[in-house]
């Protein structure tokens, strides 16, 4: 591992990840309500003249809390129960002063509430509910086991979610009828009958569009979810009157406000940057064209594709080589790249937040690291399976080690060593879309915002371009097996 390490290194030092940093680093969930928090304070800063940079629709809190104590984004919009909850650990701390004092150690501060509750809450479809007199979360016990669930990924894995209220309830749901969706997905889930409940925001702006019921929390299991600002200590010291802009904004949003922009967002279809420029009283800034947007979506996807095939290539063959020639060595190499792909693409991104920030440094990490199996295999399995008496007619005509290498091994191994190569590239190209869950952007950026809109088209201005980049590598590679794979290897390919 440490010689990839070095080589991922060394890429990085050939080529910077930037042109330029920015002064303040916006950071802002992946749902309708965390890119429009996100605009609004993108936006606010921006009106006292510092240069801001969006990291806008990344992952999950976790994935947006590593980023902030690590210094890759400086504040984000977050939410006094998520704090308490799912990042501190401590249900107890019910107050902001609580929160703020606990955060306080870490380096971390938060503002004030912005005016609103977001908390979580279950909801039916109003006829779904009459049929079954449902009022409270309580009164779900009486048509559980019959009852189909979607929630949310977030609700499910956290502590004031999924399992809490299910033992503060004594609700037992039949597992196999309950499943776990994107938020912004469940919506078009319930609409279409194929669930009865699902967990919500109550700032959720298809509550009202698709009539949907809200659930009484009759023993108030759900905690308080102000929303605040969240950031580091040092970004307030060095931007202290940039802070006190944004303190200007708490108890200025209220629910309903917050309620009516989410709508503008999932039904109107309004871009985020005009949200919150209306919100603010400000102009609209000026809007990237699609095509302009989808092109630097584009550089950005080939980046991360360029660097992961390049890394493959000069890390990945070589130790494909090696572990032919060094038998105990090549099972350690083979199983290392191995156990790599078996580590969750997400779970990855999210262990090298710490060391690496968001960005795309910690994508080029991932990707390299999931690109090296189908070419070290590949060079192993190709280089196995050549004759050795080749080697051996190699030898007699004179040809030294690294010859026979070179002028007969790989030649011999191309098609087969080729198509892991082409693997390898297609499969960096699917994957480099959940780079921007860590903010890197490429294609994946275009997708996350469309599902957290719901927005088909604009799902499709990333999804389609993927696939398009796909199908180019797979051209590009049958025009390089005709360049490099001698004529009587590819007759019998």
């Amino acid at each position: 591992m440490r010689p990839w390490a070095c080589t991922v290194l060394l890429l990085f030092g050939l080529f910077p990840m930037s042109s330029g940093a920015a002064n303040i680093v916006v950071g802002g969930k992946i749902f309708t309500e965390g890119y429009i928090l996100g605009e609004i304070a993108a936006q606010t800063l921006e009106a006292t003249h510092v240069s801001v940079s969006r990291k806008l629709g990344m992952g999950s809190t976790g994935i947006l809390f590593e980023a902030l104590k690590s210094g890759a984004i400086d504040v984000y919009p977050d939410y006094s129960g998520t704090l308490a909850e799912a990042i501190l650990k401590q249900p107890n701390l019910k107050s902001l002063d609580e929160i703020r004092q606990a955060l306080s150690p870490l380096g971390l501060t938060i503002s004030g509430s912005l005016g609103f509750n977001d908390t979580y809450a279950l909801a039916v479809r109003d006829e779904f509910a009459q049929k079954h007199g449902l009022q409270s979360i309580g009164d779900l016990i009486a048509i559980e086991s019959t009852l189909k669930a979607a929630f949310s990924y977030e609700f499910m894995g956290r502590q004031d979610g999924f399992a809490g209220m299910m033992g503060n309830y004594h609700l037992t749901f039949n597992p196999q009828n309950v499943n776990r969706m994107e938020h912004s997905l469940s919506f078009q889930a319930i609409e279409k009958n194929a669930v009865d409940v699902i967990d919500v925001y109550s700032t959720d702006a298809k509550i009202k569009k698709l009539n949907l019921r809200l659930l009484r929390d009759d023993h108030n299991y759900f905690p308080q979810y102000q929303a605040v600002w969240v950031a580091r200590q040092s970004f307030v010291e060095k931007h202290a009157s940039e802070w006190q802009t944004l303190l200007g904004l708490e108890g200025k949003i209220s629910e309903r406000a917050m309620r009516d922009m989410n709508a503008m967002a999932d039904i109107q279809k309004f871009s985020f940057e005009k949200i919150a420029a209306q919100f603010l009283g400000s102009d609209v800034p000026k809007s990237e064209s699609l095509t302009n947007k989808v092109l630097r979506r584009t550089r950005e996807h080939l980046w991360l594709v360029g660097v992961s095939l390049l890394f493959s290539v000069l890390v990945g063959i070589p130790s494909g080589v090696a572990a032919v020639r060094f038998r105990a060595a090549g099972q350690a190499i083979l199983l290392s790249s191995a156990l790599i792909q078996t580590v969750p693409s997400l779970a990855l991104l999210c262990f090298l937040i710490p060391v690496f920030g968001v960005g795309t440094q910690p994508a080029l990490v991932a990707l390299c690291l999931y690109s090296l199996l189908p070419v070290v295999l590949n060079t192993f399995t190709g280089i196995r399976s050549i004759n050795p008496i080749h080697m051996e007619n190699a030898r007699a005509f004179g040809l030294n080690r690294w010859q026979v290498l070179v002028r007969v091994v790989l030649p011999l191994a191309s098609p087969t060593l080729l198509a892991g190569i082409k693997t390898a590239t297609i499969v960096s190209i699917g994957t480099a879309t959940l780079a921007a869950l860590v903010g890197a952007g490429g294609y994946g950026a275009l997708i996350v915002s469309g599902l957290a809109l719901n927005d088909v088209p604009t799902v499709l201005t990333g999804a389609i371009p993927a696939a398009l980049m796909a199908l180019a590598a797979h051209g590009m590679f049958e025009l390089l097996a005709i360049i490099f794979i001698p004529a009587g290897l590819r007759r019998r390919s």
